[in-house]
């Protein structure tokens, strides 16, 4: 495993990154503030990178998957789970979003920092830029993201993603409700030249 290059806190927790992992930020930070997870919860981590959502959701869940592409990720994120005490708890796995999840696999939440800044192709070949590229428009993660997810949420599930101004809010929102979300903008941050959103996506309550 790569040494780790630098230590990072959230509240009480304290979390390792390593080298070609990506470095929580302003976005993982606003994410982790607006995450709310509840005992009886099953929790997927989409893109955990260094595990710190997965873990802070492992504090209160029942049990949390964890996926990433990056194979130095998902090293990091268990070396993290070990560090917090909640390795029992986290189940994580290598590959690409839903790849690595069964068809019949449904959770409570799901919860994405997506790679979501506007790019070119060629800065999605690093593991780095694979966490921050969203392609030329940044909805290129995204929107497979959304058509995906609905599948994989209970009854009254919800999602809970974070985004950037610069890769269109709105079509995001208009997105899930055409999935049959319902979808509000729960907390939002200024920095530099964007704006960055956390957005729930919850189920529609079933008709009788």
């Amino acid at each position: 495993m790569n040494s780790p290059e630098k230590r990072i806190f959230f509240g009480k927790y304290a979390f390792y990154v390593s080298k070609n992992v990506y470095e929580p930020a302003e976005d993982t930070f606003l994410l982790a503030e607006n995450l709310i997870v509840n005992q009886s919860d099953d929790v997927l981590d989409v893109g955990t990178g260094c595990g710190i959502l997965g873990v802070l959701a492992a504090k209160k869940a029942k049990k949390v998957v964890a996926v990433d592409i990056n194979p130095h990720a998902v090293r990091c994120a268990q070396m993290n789970a070990g560090l917090n005490n909640v390795v029992d708890k986290i189940d994580v796995r290598l590959g690409h979003m839903f790849e690595p999840i069964s068809k019949d696999e449904k959770f409570n939440v799901i919860v994405f920092n997506a790679p979501y800044l506007p790019s070119e192709r060629s800065e999605q070949k690093t593991w780095i830029g694979k966490a921050w590229a969203g392609g030329a428009s940044g909805r290129e993660i995204i929107d497979h993201f959304v058509s995906r997810a609905p599948q994989h949420l209970v009854e009254k599930g919800r999602i809970i993603l974070v985004q950037s101004t610069l890769s269109n809010v709105d079509e995001t929102m208009q997105k899930l409700e055409e999935e049959g979300l319902v979808a509000i903008i729960v907390a939002e941050k200024k920095v530099a030249f964007e704006t960055i959103v956390v957005i729930r996506g919850e189920s529609r309550p079933s008709s009788i």
